[in-house]
């Protein structure tokens, strides 16, 4: 992947009008290696969050494909999936707890031929934790994983997961919602490739700032990380 031109960002956006402008701004004005599309999937929302990025979308800085109702994230990265342009695919969620600054870590390793997978993982220290059950269910995750696994991975749930256009494209992802991230960590082990960590920069955000993560997507996600180490799929 030495010759990787372009690198697409898919923004899956749900309700998010305080923070999306913000969020593609800061990535429009970072500094990477390679060119970059970006690529924001409205799933539905209610609030009018893709409307911030009509000027945006016009001056052709940035793609805004939209679903007709909300779907799922999982959906949302389905769609953009299906519509990137670049070598290179990454996710960028639109809430500001990722710098994407830190790209050009991740694309580093690719770029070298180290690696077709760089994962940006989160360290959970004091200020940047959501809370204690959040930070634990993260680790169980890991945790999980590499045992079923066979290998050693920190942050299975971590937004900014980086690969190839192929090697996305192969794993023929379903899930509709948050379960998008445990399936494709699974997906990219069981393919037999290796995961590059890289160590990032985040800030979470709490349930009152729109955080809207909870317990019972843990659990589907050792469903599925179960499901597809005995079943494949």
């Amino acid at each position: 992947m030495a010759n990787v031109q372009l690198l697409t960002v898919i923004v899956p956006v749900f309700n998010e009008r305080a923070t999306l402008r913000s969020s593609v701004e800061r990535l429009l004005k970072t500094d990477l290696p390679v060119s970059v599309e970006t690529l924001v999937v409205d799933d539905g929302s209610t609030d009018g969050s893709a409307e911030t990025l009509s000027d945006l979308a016009e001056s052709g800085q940035v793609r805004v494909l939209r679903h007709d109702r909300n779907r799922g994230k999982g959906a949302a990265i389905r769609t953009g999936l299906r519509e990137a342009a670049g070598d290179v695919i990454t996710i960028l969620d639109s809430d500001l707890e990722y710098d994407p600054a830190d790209y050009a870590a991740l694309l580093e390793p690719i770029m070298a031929g180290d690696t077709r997978i760089a994962y940006g993982t989160r360290s959970f220290r004091g200020h940047t934790a959501f809370s204690f059950w959040y930070v634990l269910g993260n680790k169980v995750l890991a945790w999980w994983v590499s045992l079923l696994f066979n290998t050693w991975i920190s942050d299975v749930e971590t937004c900014f997961k980086m690969a190839d256009v192929d090697l996305w494209r192969s794993l023929r992802l379903r899930s509709n919602g948050f379960g998008i991230e445990a399936e494709a960590t699974s997906k990219f082990l069981a393919s037999g490739e290796r995961i590059y960590e890289v160590p990032i920069r985040y800030r979470a955000r709490t349930r009152e700032q729109g955080k809207k993560l909870r317990w019972t997507d843990g659990i589907e996600a050792l469903r599925i990380i179960l499901q597809v180490r005995v079943l494949g799929s």
